[in-house]
């Protein structure tokens, strides 16, 4: 099937939703069975015990406890409004953030960071101003403190559909930032899959049951040994402490078999990774490499993460020659969801 179908069944009870592109799986989304703390849900949180060593704190959620490492100013007691900006490994605590963002496929409000933005993708002046006018216009009665970034999907879209997005949003912000009385409690929930399927990805809508085994989602899920360009390959394995990738050349003897390999493997860990829902610190082995090629590397790297919708940051080499990544924990691990 050509083009870009977004489709959404269910899996073990819970909502799931797969991006197909081209035939090719590119993204897969499924709802964790339990109620953890998932990315975006907004707390209101009673501030813990304050951890000098860890330039932290821990809060109270009311249904487990977070980490909010910006606790300047907090007193132990003291109910603030958090949202969960990192997922955490079993057995440690969700990363918490102070400044809130509610993001919906059109409008992203955002409380204490004021005025009006518009998504540097879309680069047509005559759209920009068109943007903007409605992002005033919608923003009119709120208040000066919150402001509104109008995202890449807002390009060419009906007025009237981005305006009733940009109300919806502040309405729901509004109601959330006046909610500050009473115990630790869950304000907010983190959308569903199928919701922030239809936020951020583009595509055809498909939703009935089955429509996963119909289009072959299930016989497309990611095996450790991902396949590359000229009979390469990489194998991913994940542990406690971090995500390891080896790089092989495979069946490629060339003179030029290691550094094809490495570049078919850059433009292939964004997806990759997305797909089997990993981050934090990840180790690339990469196939014998030359110290005048490692630029070469990192441009094909930070090319193909630009994309992405996971921040990743490229942290350099290692002693040993191999390549470091830090990316944000935004999905529970395709092992465990399955």
């Amino acid at each position: 099937m050509k083009g870009a179908t977004i489709l959404i069944d269910r899996h073990q009870g819970c909502e799931a939703a797969a991006l197909m592109v081209d035939g090719q799986l590119q993204d897969l989304l499924i709802d964790p069975p339990d109620d953890t703390p998932r990315l975006g849900a907004i707390y209101r949180a009673k501030v813990g015990r304050l951890l000098k060593g860890m330039h932290g704190t821990m809060l109270d959620l009311g249904a487990g406890n977070g980490f909010l490492k910006q606790a300047k100013g907090l007193r132990s007691g003291e109910t603030v409004l958090v949202q969960v900006s990192s997922l955490a490994e079993p057995g440690k605590a969700p990363s918490l953030s102070p400044r809130l963002l509610f993001k919906s496929r059109y409008a992203i409000i955002s409380p204490g960071a004021p005025g009006f933005n518009v998504a540097r993708s879309i680069r047509d002046e005559e759209e920009r101003v068109r943007l903007l006018d409605i992002a005033a216009a919608g923003m009119q009665d709120a208040p000066d403190t919150v402001g509104l970034i109008l995202r890449s999907a807002c390009a060419g879209a009906d007025g009237a559909a981005v305006a009733s997005d940009i109300a919806a949003m502040l309405d729901l912000a509004l109601n959330v930032l006046d909610d500050t009385d009473g115990g630790p409690a869950l304000l907010l929930d983190a959308p569903d899959a199928g919701t922030l399927a239809w936020r951020d990805w583009d595509g055809e809508i498909i939703e009935e049951p089955g429509c996963f085994e119909t289009h072959g989602v299930w016989d497309a899920l990611p095996e450790p040994l991902e396949p590359l360009e000229g009979g390469a390959f990489m194998v991913i394995e994940p542990t406690r402490a971090l995500v390891a990738i080896d790089v092989n050349t495979g069946t490629d003897f060339s003179p030029a078999a290691a550094l094809k390999a490495n570049i078919a493997a850059a433009r292939a860990l964004p997806r990759a990774l997305r797909l089997r829902g990993l981050g934090g610190q990840i180790t690339v082995d990469l196939a014998p490499l030359a110290k005048k090629d490692r630029r070469q590397i990192e441009q094909v790297v930070k090319a193909a993460f630009r994309k992405d919708s996971i921040e990743t940051n490229l942290v350099g080499w290692t002693p040993l020659g191999h390549l470091e990544l830090q990316r944000k924990r935004a999905r529970r691990p395709l092992s465990e969801l399955l």
